[in-house]
């Protein structure tokens, strides 16, 4: 079955004048960006490292880019890079607190977490938590930090004004990624278990366990705050919709294969998973209850995990080229000078054989 749509998008959409039209066949969306979004740069770093989360401060405008031993920190609009942070041995997530000038780390090489200056990037403490620490998302409601222990099925609190630990939860299976509502609500899904959890970022109590079907091994994660919508990135190539106040899944779209990251643009209402067959998928919420696939953005493969810019509504997307899997390792090497950040967003496409840069 094939349906024709037209969009104008709210918020930044509308004031720049940007109408989206197409022709979405079945379920998967078309090939041909009928979202608007196509690759428009690409941006060498240098460090031949692996890599996982990434985190877009908008009003700073700074990507934080994990890389192995080090994040690394991008000026957003300039695509320069700006500085490091260092000693953070194998790092995975990146949260933010903008009020209180403080960032954190998870470092699944040492088990702890690093606490940074904002404004410098030089490390003011560290605190540690449970085994291999790897999701982690700051909750403003209650000031503090929430680090999800990959192999110890826990998450460590912390503090954020004092990098305290202040409690250990046990979640009964291994978390994946994690958002925060705002209002006191901490949201994790567990990949072996097929559920999201609710957990109150105050008691630090487990208040609901939600089933996921038809979504298997879930992995990345986002929030639609205002329609209060999680958006669960699934190994079976689906997207699955949950309503955050009572758990039930109100919807899934077809999306690439091994999804890693999610994110959610409330101006726009398009919801992104970054899939590591290399496309971007962009779906778009035409109400909190229904969902339709607009376009699988062509990236590159393995470019499965991103940070989403709220400002200029771009996608920012790591990649590399990638080797054989290392003897006693879990994941493919990545060959010398290859890694970069892909820049997915409005205008025209990237001239290919032309300076990525610019």
């Amino acid at each position: 079955m094939r349906r024709t749509f037209w969009l104008l998008a709210s918020g930044a959409l509308a004031a720049a004048g940007i109408f989206l039209s197409g022709t979405v066949s079945g379920a998967s969306g078309s090939q041909s960006g009928q979202s608007g979004y196509r690759l428009k740069k690409i941006i060498p770093v240098s460090g031949d490292d692996s890599w996982d989360y990434m985190v877009m401060d908008n009003v700073a405008r700074r990507l934080y880019i994990s890389h192995g031993t080090h994040v690394v920190v991008m000026d957003a609009d300039a695509y320069a890079i700006i500085g490091e942070i260092r000693a953070t041995e194998g790092v995975h997530g990146i949260a933010l607190a903008p009020e209180l000038g403080r960032g954190f780390t998870t470092n699944g090489g040492t088990d702890t977490v690093t606490i940074f200056d904002l404004k410098t990037l030089k490390t003011i403490g560290t605190a540690k938590t449970g085994k291999r620490p790897d999701a982690i998302v700051y909750d403003p409601a209650s000031h503090r930090v929430f680090a999800f222990n990959g192999d110890a099925g826990s998450v460590t609190v912390i503090e954020a004004a004092t990098g305290s630990v202040v409690g250990t939860v046990e979640l009964g299976g291994d978390p994946e990624f994690a958002v925060a509502d705002g209002e006191g609500h901490i949201y994790n899904n567990l990949e072996d278990k097929n559920v999201v959890l609710q957990i109150d970022s105050r008691t630090l109590k487990v208040l609901k366990r939600w089933p996921l079907a038809p979504c298997k091994s879930p992995s990345g994660m986002a929030i639609d705050k205002q329609h209060r919508r999680l958006f669960v990135g699934c190994e079976n190539k689906m997207m699955a919709i949950m309503d955050a106040g009572d758990g039930h899944v109100v919807a899934t779209t077809a999306i690439g294969e091994g999804v890693d990251a999610n994110a959610f643009d409330p101006d726009t209402q398009f919801a992104f998973s970054a899939n590591g067959d290399g496309t971007l998928t962009v779906v778009h919420e035409d109400s909190p209850d229904t969902y339709t696939v607009v376009g699988n953005v062509v990236t590159r493969k393995g470019a499965r995990t991103m940070a989403l810019d709220q400002r200029t509504h771009n996608i920012f997307l790591a990649a590399a080229d990638l080797g054989p899997v290392a003897k006693g390792d879990h994941w493919p090497s990545v060959k010398p000078g290859t890694f970069v950040i892909l820049v997915v967003g409005w205008g025209s496409p990237l001239v290919q054989n032309a300076d990525p840069v610019r």
